[in-house]
């Protein structure tokens, strides 16, 4: 069972139950959850990862992420890239509060927190 809660406030929790498996061993169908931000990202000729859009109710959303923001950091993470910010994602464990780096489409820069989590 997998129970969401409060996305549209910025929270989301996730609860797991069934057969439990010894540390270090799961079977190889078991898929491996990942924190999501609900955005999709691209490159072009600046640093950073653009914001081309992003999940309405979502974490990236509930943070104030918008299309047209870049994010330039993620965390202590550095982000040039779109694949920067994949592979950011993928060693953050879903529900782990993270600090963004961004420059709004305005011009502005802004910081926003963010909590990723499973997205279904």
């Amino acid at each position: 069972m997998l129970l969401l809660a409060g996305v549209g406030l910025g929270m989301l929790g996730a609860v797991l139950t069934g057969p439990t498996w010894p540390p270090g061993i799961a079977p190889a169908s078991a898929p491996a959850l990942s924190a999501r931000l609900g955005a999709e990202v691209t490159d072009d000729d600046r640093p950073g990862a653009l914001v081309v859009g992003v999940q309405v109710p979502g974490p990236g959303f509930a943070a104030g992420l918008r299309e047209g923001d870049r994010l330039l950091a993620f965390g202590a993470a550095r982000i040039d890239t779109a694949a920067d910010l994949a592979r950011a994602l993928a060693r953050t464990p879903p529900g782990t509060e993270i600090r963004l780096t961004v420059r709004h489409a305005s011009g502005e820069y802004g910081q926003l927190t963010a909590v990723p989590g499973i997205l279904t």
